[in-house]
């Protein structure tokens, strides 16, 4: 079952964009999962094709109209479409590692980016957009936000990362902040590798690096501590 990703945008020349290079390029010109932008303005209104209006109340700025949004929708996504439809946007849930493996386990993403002021909010009750977070920021669109939370599925697909383990011991896959690597040379500007590191015992190697793992998650994220714990 081949990853299959739907961006809905006012900009599809940003797509694949980065996603073009490097494992996901590699993944997308091997098939190993699928990329498609599509404009939101071919289903503008009038001469123009506008996509927005003023919003309802006042205010500054301009939102996208629900029946334009709605219109690109349905006709890039079926409704028996299994993918879920997101919709990237600061308010939404916060991104985590775990619900990226989770999409990147089924069939792929329909991902609308905002733009403006934001949605009407009739076309999320309507389409049951998921609003996703990449984090406690605004940007001047979703499709930076878009980029990022494909790259993170795309290098998780089968056969896009060299090693199959390459992604287990990652920030946030226990629950804790990856711990430091080293590489040659063994010692640079007065700096050593740690003596643990070059002992060949795996099993003090493996301690070390879970204890580094917690203290620079103690120091840096102590909530994640809070969450293991909670869990345990």
């Amino acid at each position: 079952m081949m990853f299959r990703a739907t961006i809905l945008t006012l900009f599809p020349e940003m797509f694949p964009g980065p996603l073009g290079l490097s494992l996901s390029g590699d993944a997308l010109a091997r098939g190993l999962w699928s990329c498609e932008a599509r404009d939101i303005r071919d289903h503008g209104l009038g001469r123009h094709r506008a996509v927005d209006d003023t919003p309802a109340g006042g205010g500054a700025g301009m939102v996208l109209r629900a029946d334009v949004l709605a219109a690109a929708i349905d006709a890039a996504a079926s409704p028996d479409d299994p993918r879920p439809r997101l919709l990237m946007s600061p308010r939404g849930k916060p991104l985590t590692q775990s619900r990226v493996r989770a999409l990147s386990a089924g069939p792929g993403v329909t991902i609308v980016c905002g733009r403006f002021e934001g949605v009407d909010e009739r076309v999320i009750e309507g389409r049951d957009l998921e609003e996703v977070s990449i984090g406690d920021y605004v940007l001047s669109g979703g499709e930076i936000a878009a980029l990022a939370l494909l790259d993170a599925c795309v290098r998780l697909l089968p056969g896009v990362m060299g090693a199959a383990a390459s992604g287990d011991d990652e920030s946030f896959e226990n629950g804790l902040l990856e711990y430091p690597h080293y590489t040659r040379p063994r010692e640079w500007e007065g700096r050593a590798i740690p003596d643990v590191l070059l002992s060949g015992d795996h099993r003090k190697i493996a301690d070390w690096r879970r204890a580094e793992a917690v203290r620079i998650t103690c120091e840096r994220r102590p909530d994640l501590l809070e969450k293991r714990s909670k869990k345990t």
